[in-house]
């Protein structure tokens, strides 16, 4: 085993949730990853929709008794000293998939080694074990010092979501109706409201983004944002792009985001009538779905690509009848999203990791 050693951090991340005009939904869940020599592990697994036991909706309970595991305070819960380092999104039944490591002490290091893709109580590294990754030394004192954190006072701030609510803000209550619906079954909550006269400054610093209406007038916009700055609220402030609500999910999901721009996989994304151009940080499943609205604002949706990319830049052949119009482009990871307009101009748009501008 090499004696060579690894950092170890944890950093906030997210797995993005979704919606569909069918109504079919992704579970927005917020976690702690685990950073290993700066990279978090994840990314290491190119095509995982999975999240760490350190997620932020979990009892503290459930939470001190998964740190207490990987501090090696606790007995493993799985057969041969195995622990889980990341599990189904949905639900917590093994019988879904998950990576299990063997943790052990070895000194005072921590070592993390044999990672392996289990779905019943015993791993079978011949044929599901993961070749390359790990083993992973840590120095001990590092490694309890990062992990008992968590355990300060019951819990620590940084397991839980920074602010996951959204206030929207508009003049066309039904599409706010349908939007903030469809936020709250991903698991993010939203209220709706005219103006922020009358909300307190608690309430306010509880959201994390404000996202308008196209219908609101410039002098209200201020007026919010005053509200939010005299609250001493940091919120992202998000401008809809249609009354699309797939699209407005994916704005507001890429304004709650608190990966930092360097840790996220989708870099950029760009889309004419030709062709969307995507840039992935590591090899990463990745979605591109095209919404477009017809003459009478009916919305349309059409998968252009799903399939693992290598890291750099990819161009991607679109049909003209998937972006006719009215239309966007969303692309979309376990771990981010970003969602562009199609542009009806040369090659070159490019938009970057922060919230689109242009609700309804």
């Amino acid at each position: 085993m090499s004696a060579e050693y690894a950092t170890f951090a944890l950093a906030p991340a997210i797995r993005t949730g979704a919606v569909s005009p069918s109504g079919s939904h992704r579970t927005h869940r917020d976690f702690l990853d685990f950073v290993v020599d700066g990279r978090p592990l994840l990314f290491r697994l190119a095509d995982l929709d999975a999240v760490s036991p350190l997620a932020a909706d979990i009892p503290p309970a459930i939470l001190t008794e998964s740190v207490r595991g990987l501090l090696l305070e606790a007995a493993a819960p799985l057969e041969g000293g195995r622990h889980l380092i990341y599990g189904c999104p949905e639900c917590d039944d093994l019988g879904c998939g998950a990576v299990t490591a063997v943790i052990e002490r070895d000194g005072e290091d921590i070592v993390w080694r044999d990672f392996a893709w289990q779905t019943d109580d015993t791993a079978d590294l011949d044929f599901n074990g993961y070749r390359g990754i790990g083993p992973y030394r840590f120095r001990g004192d590092r490694y309890r010092a990062e992990l008992e954190r968590l355990l300060r006072d019951g819990e620590d701030e940084t397991a839980t979501p920074s602010h996951r609510r959204v206030l929207l803000i508009g003049a066309r209550a039904a599409v706010l109706g349908k939007l903030a619906a469809a936020l709250r079954t991903i698991g993010i909550g939203a209220d709706i409201v005219q103006d922020t006269d009358g909300v307190t400054d608690d309430e306010l610093r509880g959201y994390g983004a404000v996202a308008f209406g196209r219908a609101v007038t410039g002098e209200v916009r201020a007026r919010v944002r005053h509200c939010f700055r005299r609250a001493g609220a940091d919120v992202a402030y998000v401008d809809g792009l249609a009354p699309v609500i797939p699209v407005l999910v994916a704005q507001i999901v890429t304004a709650l985001d608190p990966t930092p721009p360097e840790r996220r996989r989708v870099t950029a994304l760009a889309a004419t009538v030709a062709e969307a151009t995507v840039e992935v940080s590591s090899a990463v499943g990745v979605q591109l779905v095209a919404y477009r609205l017809d003459r009478l604002y009916r919305t349309h949706e059409k998968l252009l690509l799903d399939d693992v990319l290598e890291p750099g830049t990819h161009r991607i052949p679109l049909d003209a009848k998937a972006v006719k119009g009215a239309s966007f482009v969303v692309a979309r990871t376990t771990g981010s999203e970003l969602v562009v307009p199609v542009v009806r101009r040369s090659a070159g748009h490019r938009a970057h990791t922060d919230p689109p501008a242009g609700l309804t």
